[in-house]
């Protein structure tokens, strides 16, 4: 069976327009139970069959098995969809810097910050900044942390981060702003990097127009899934990977969102029409979980929210 007539028969007409569309931008709008991921798999497979590269289509994904998953089930039908390359955007950031950290001034090897060195490391700044031993309560290791992930990844001061999620902590920020800047260029100066630093250095290196160009021609085909749950780094990382060729398709569904606490903008979904105009918008709209009367009764809910 050749591949027109296997997605012809597996699936509907909406999924069909999906899995074939080829050249630009593309925003696929997919609930829960729709057939997203056979989507994707299927497109995959449809884009190799029509002679792309496996080696020039990037996925990105927000776990590395959700990627593998796809990707192992398009090379059943074609062993070479295992070339396409497939991840997470920090492990894609990770790549990436790892091959132009000199750009950065970045020495090697490169060291990695997890989150229990991250607090450590915060808890340990703090102390030499005199944070500590006052009798006015402080936040502790953990909150220091999330106030100042929370900064990098959506873009804001940590006055604005404090305001929104932890008020009564809103008299440190001037306090938690000098803490931030001292963690940063602790970092710089110990070539370490932490799990923020992956997705703020690789949009660094794709704002170079050299490093945008390279890895524009050498990625030609970009597909991202869960796009509802991009902060707006990785939004603007997107923006960057498809200005050299605009063959960007983004599946998300905007009424679903579970990483706001990283800072996750579904307003992404409706920002992607405006950098990408002309955009193919397509509506997965048939669910294959759930009965019309629980659909009706969700749709309800989601208005009235």
């Amino acid at each position: 069976m050749d591949v027109e007539e296997l997605l012809r028969r597996d699936l509907n007409p909406q999924q069909y327009e999906a899995a074939t569309h080829l050249d630009g931008p593309a925003l696929v709008v997919a609930g829960a139970g729709t057939g997203k991921t056979r989507v994707i798999e299927y497109r995959v497979l449809y884009l190799v069959s029509q002679g792309v590269h496996p080696r020039s289509i990037l996925l990105l994904t927000f776990t590395r098995r959700a990627a593998r998953e796809m990707l192992t089930r398009a090379s059943r039908h074609n062993p070479l969809c295992q070339q396409v390359e497939g991840g997470t955007f920090h492990s894609f950031g990770y790549a990436v810097i790892s091959r132009y950290a000199h750009l950065l001034g970045l020495g090697r090897p490169l060291s990695f910050l997890d989150e229990a060195d991250r607090e450590t490391l915060l808890q340990r700044l703090a102390a030499e900044l005199g944070f500590t031993g006052r009798k006015v309560r402080s936040p502790s290791k953990a909150t220091l942390r999330e106030v100042i992930s929370a900064s990098f990844n959506r873009g804001e001061t940590v006055e604005e981060v404090l305001l929104k999620d932890y008020p009564h902590f809103l008299h440190w920020a001037a306090e938690i702003e000098r803490l931030k800047e001292a963690y940063v260029r602790y970092k710089i100066e110990h070539n370490l990097l932490d799990y923020d630093d992956l997705l703020l250095y690789l949009k660094v290196l794709l704002e170079q127009e050299a490093v945008r160009k390279t890895l524009g021609e050498r990625y030609r085909f970009l597909m991202v899934d869960e796009y509802q749950d991009t902060n707006k780094i990785q939004a603007e990382i997107v923006y960057l990977l498809g200005s050299e060729h605009h063959n960007v398709m983004a599946v998300g569904d905007d009424a679903q969102s579970i990483y706001a606490f990283r800072g996750a903008r579904y307003q992404n979904m409706f920002d992607f029409l405006e950098v990408f105009p002309g955009a193919k918008v397509i509506k997965l709209e048939r669910n294959y979980r759930s009965t019309q009367q629980i659909l009706d009764l969700a749709n309800a809910l989601i208005e009235k929210a």
